[in-house]
């Protein structure tokens, strides 16, 4: 909001304090301008600020700035600010409800009276932002019909022509002009003793400065029967179902305030459930340079998997072994006073994917890029192929757990040395071979690296490496092994889909194991 607030919207305060400082007539600001707007004559002091110093061409510019400025702001006060607030009242009232239920939630250390001195806090933040609200949206109205007059004034003056549309003007588009002027067109010399300007134009800007704790222009409360009402009865003003009104303060002065409150009521669960929380197993994994250089081993952070069904925890990482990058994966029983023996393997791919071109296999040369479970069996890979060219040396795949943990290789396990490092250990942890057969497809004309899942909408994304491209797939693993020779064949064939065909060959990329019906690739750029 901060951002989307301009310096140029302070041109109009400080333009008229110059023409103050400047005139030589003892009229004021707000009379000049009444003249203009009942006579159609300007002084010349007044002719020579607009036509000199704002100029045509500069008010059309502070206008666009106006309307662009405070559009965007207010897009994000509703869709944030008040958004924010409101889910903020939501969890915080659960949170008093929890602390009132003592004897299940005392132990957490949530204080009732806490939790309510937070809930006040946040619905005069809640309030603050509504009235930024109607600051901006009264702002809206009479900047647009102040400038589209003023505009007006300053052809006449310059006796360029005047557009029909904009020559006429009713009574009431008259008398919101001279309201506007009579309110902000005051001078006050005690604001250019604190800001140096004597007129505060622009009054959004004053709620999102950091360094004001007080409004210059508080929104004036006289004739608002609510608010007289409440200042004229006791009870109301100490009710604690009446949210505080801050009608001086700044909207950055309510948030610090909102913020602090709440840190002081979450302190102590935080506290407490912290200190609850003890290093069960540490488990040394690689060494990363502290230089801006990223460390050539450390391919991207570790992925935590729980298996709920088999009470399990699994840990995705990928680490260089002989030019190549290899997917290791940790499994942990939940109870780590459990073993298991399988608890370190590594995955890597020989020779063709495809198990039923493989006679003679070859050394390795695929490397896992990324890796995400896609279900509690089943990890989805981004692989690149080192022997084929830029552009078809990328691969999503997916391997099911089945083909890493067999019964037959379960008695070789790996013996860790808890001294040192794993990547210091990496070549004494067994390696699986594994031909992942259907389940892959070629993902061409993109430098495909990360991948994201969600197994339960069979959907799994690719981002470029340079994240400015992404595929989105839908999935569907096949889990029926008996298919026909005829079934064999279309598989063959259908590794060179096209992505301008895939919706003829809907079929045959379901042999593939991977269904691409809507495969879109759109640009990230701002």
């Amino acid at each position: 909001m901060c951002e989307a607030w301009e310096e140029i919207l302070m041109q109009m305060d400080s333009q008229l304090t110059k023409f103050v400082q400047e005139k030589n007539t003892t009229t004021s600001v707000q009379d000049e301008f009444m003249d203009l707007l009942l006579w159609g004559k300007a002084s010349p002091e007044l002719q020579e600020l607009l036509m000199n110093q704002l100029t045509v061409k500069g008010l059309k510019k502070l206008g666009q700035a106006v309307e662009s400025s405070y559009s965007t702001i207010q897009k994000l006060v509703i869709s944030h600010l008040q958004s924010g607030s409101e889910a903020l009242l939501y969890h915080l009232s659960e949170l008093k409800g929890m602390a009132l239920w003592k004897q299940k939630y005392e132990p957490l250390g949530l204080d009732a009276k806490a939790i309510e001195d937070a809930i006040m806090s946040v619905g005069s933040f809640s309030l603050k932002a509504n009235e930024l609200l109607q600051v901006i949206d009264s702002g809206m109205k009479n900047f647009k019909a102040f400038f589209r007059w003023l505009y007006v004034a300053m052809l006449r003056m310059s006796e360029d022509h005047v557009p029909p549309e904009l020559n006429k003007m009713t009574q009431n588009e008259i008398t919101f002009v001279a309201d506007f002027i009579t309110a902000h067109f005051n001078e006050a010399p005690e604001l250019y003793n604190q800001k140096g300007k004597y007129f505060n134009v622009e009054l959004v800007g004053q709620y999102l400065k950091d360094e004001d704790d007080i409004l210059m222009s508080p929104p004036r409360t006289e004739g608002n029967q609510w608010f007289n009402f409440l200042q004229n009865s006791a009870p109301l003003k100490e009710s604690p179902l009446l949210f505080p009104y801050y009608a001086e303060k700044s909207l950055h002065f309510v948030k610090r305030q909102m913020e602090a409150v709440i840190d002081q009521c979450l302190a102590k669960p935080a506290d407490i459930i912290g200190k609850s929380v003890r290093q069960k197993l540490c488990i040394p994994l690689y060494y990363a340079s502290e230089s801006e250089e990223p460390c050539p081993r450390l391919i991207s952070l570790p992925s935590l998997w729980n298996d709920k069904s088999q009470n399990l925890h699994y840990v995705l990482f990928r680490m260089m072994e002989s030019s190549v990058t290899k997917l290791f994966i940790f499994r942990q029983p939940t109870d780590v006073s459990r073993t298991v023996n399988e608890a370190f393997v590594a995955v890597e791919f020989r020779g063709s994917l495809n198990s039923s071109t493989c006679e003679n296999p070859e050394p390795a040369h695929y490397s896992c890029l990324d890796a995400r479970f896609y279900e509690d069996e089943v990890v989805t890979l981004v692989l690149r192929d080192n022997t084929e060219p830029e552009g078809k040396d990328r691969i999503l795949a997916l391997l099911p757990l089945s083909l890493v943990y067999s019964d037959e290789e379960a008695d070789y396990h790996f013996i860790r040395d808890p001294n040192k490092r794993l990547e210091e250990q990496c070549a004494d942890i067994p390696s699986r071979t594994v031909y992942l057969e259907s389940q892959w497809r070629v993902l061409e004309n993109i430098k495909a690296h990360y991948v994201s899942v969600n197994g339960i909408r069979k959907v799994a994304s690719v981002l470029s490496s340079n994240l400015r491209h992404v595929r989105v797939f839908e999935m569907d693993v096949e889990d029926d092994g008996e298919a026909d020779e005829e079934e064999e064949e279309e598989v063959s064939h259908s590794q060179d889909v096209t992505e301008e065909d895939l919706d003829h060959t809907t079929d045959d990329a379901q042999n593939n194991g991977l269904e691409a019906a809507d495969v879109t690739e759109e640009s990230l750029e701002s």
